[in-house]
């Protein structure tokens, strides 16, 4: 990151789960760290399905039941130009990862990784929308989050 600001993309398929719960969740991490300053954090879908709608409300509850508002946050598509506003972009699955690439064309700059990949136990976060276990999307979430955290604080030294 050549800048002072660490811009940050969290991405899922309809962002009104996974990405907005990592936005949150991100936001909460480096607020308690004392570096919001130091971030810009947002989230987006790979589809157009649910644009414009608000937080699926179990997810808002799971925030909620953590301390953690995301009032007024509606689901928008990740661009092409996100490619270059933003210096990590997150996805939480394999096939977002897919997507994302082509909504950019490709990451030639490494910028794009799964969440779990920087944890002990790379993978996909669990998806709730299929699931309905909201409990263990938010411990890949928090567990993502933290561990990217660490990895960005790690790799500006």
């Amino acid at each position: 990151m050549k800048h002072d600001t660490c811009n940050i993309l969290m991405v899922c398929h309809g962002n009104i789960c996974r990405s907005p719960m990592a936005e949150f969740v991100m936001k909460d991490l480096v607020e308690r760290a004392g570096m919001a300053e130091r971030f810009h954090i947002e989230s987006a879908a790979t589809s157009t399905e649910e644009i414009g709608n608000p937080v699926y409300p179990p997810a808002r509850r799971m925030l909620e039941r953590h301390g953690l508002s995301c009032r007024g946050k509606t689901a928008r598509q990740m661009t092409h130009s996100d490619y270059d506003r933003f210096d990590i972009i997150i996805g939480m699955d394999t096939w977002n990862m897919r997507n994302m690439a082509a909504i950019t064309g490709g990451d030639p700059d490494g910028k794009m990784h799964r969440m779990l990949d920087f944890t002990r136990r790379p993978g996909d976060v669990a998806d709730p929308w299929y699931t309905g276990n909201f409990d263990a999307t938010w411990r890949d979430v928090t567990e993502g989050c933290d561990a990217l955290l660490n990895w960005i604080i790690k790799n500006q030294e």
